[in-house]
């Protein structure tokens, strides 16, 4: 442990999680979480991500290693922990019976906070439920659903919240929605650990990213970062510029592809790409447009995994 609790909302020093006979659900992974930031736990399913987050929220014990949230020792001060985070579990399904004006009520009185029902619309504000809060649960959609659950879990102005797989199933603009709202919360202050298998979504919110594969943190940067150290190129794109386009850039010793009308370019290095755009200030194959395509967490996924991910599950 760095012990600079201060400056760190989690710190985890070598924590395993072992079911017998000897499948290693965690296994001897290291992380820091700065205060006020978006950390996101990226890999596919079974990667380690939510066991790990279970173990952070008090809900499992871990097998060996060192756990601090918010400056709390996890195995012995939980309840402490309890009144400074906001959770919402994978798979959330609110109280079907009831509102969501009456779900947060209900779940802030479980925390022992009076809430006034002002602050129980403000909080169903936020999540932008406001025409739905008198609405059964049972009737909501499940981007509905997971905003209410959003709700609940901050009705304690949590300093770190959790959210386990938020978007899952959801359609585009579900997502996009609790997006917004997971960016509104950072933009508070408050501290949020995503789990996550969607790479746009990793690259999209997170200040900084551990992507899990099999227990392991193979991986941990920014997205900038991952991308720098893991991505293998920058791609020139001449839009347009066809099989004559092609042709002259090769003539110049450029190496490049052609897809779907448009020539690519990929270049490994700084040093690499002026040299390409120096060659390319003589092209008189006409272009539509001329742009650079650096790679993405997806790419870096696939270097470092060799195997492309959809849904959580690793492609073959």
């Amino acid at each position: 442990m760095s012990g600079n609790s201060n400056g760190y909302a989690v710190e985890v020093e070598r924590l395993a999680k072992h079911y017998p006979p000897d499948i290693r659900a965690v296994d001897d992974i290291s992380f820091e979480i700065k205060r006020g930031i978006v950390f996101s736990m990226l890999g596919p399913n079974g990667a380690g991500k939510t066991t790990t987050v279970e173990i952070l929220e008090g809900l499992r014990s871990p097998t060996s290693g060192k756990v601090s949230v918010m400056g709390e020792n996890i195995l012995k001060s939980c309840s402490k922990i309890r009144k400074k985070v906001g959770i919402l579990p994978q798979d959330f399904e609110p109280f079907d019976l009831l509102k969501p004006v009456e779900a947060v009520t209900y779940w802030a009185n479980l925390f022992s906070i009076d809430i006034s029902r002002k602050e129980v619309n403000r909080r169903i504000g936020e999540v932008n439920l406001t025409d739905r809060k008198n609405v059964m649960a049972k009737k909501l959609s499940g981007g509905e659903k997971r905003k209410l659950g959003i709700a609940m879990a901050l009705v304690n102005d949590p300093e770190l919240l959790f959210l386990d797989e938020p978007t899952t199933g959801l359609d585009p603009k579900a997502r996009r929605d609790i997006w917004r709202l997971i960016e509104d919360v950072g933009r508070r202050g408050s501290t949020v650990l995503l789990t996550t298998h969607y790479l746009d979504e990793a690259e999209k919110l997170s200040d900084d990213v551990a992507i899990m594969h099999k227990g392991k943190i193979i991986a941990q940067g920014t997205p900038e970062d991952l991308v720098a150290e893991y991505g293998k190129s920058t791609v020139i794109v001449l839009v347009g510029a066809g099989r004559k386009g092609l042709d002259e850039v090769r003539a110049f010793g450029v190496q490049a592809t052609e897809l779907d009308g448009d020539v690519l370019i990929s270049c490994k290095t700084r040093a690499e790409m002026r040299s390409c755009f120096e060659k390319l200030a003589s092209l008189e194959a006409p272009i539509r447009d001329i742009y650079t395509k650096r790679e993405t967490l997806e790419d870096v996924f696939l270097n470092l995994i060799g195997q492309k991910m959809e849904n959580g599950v690793l492609q073959e």
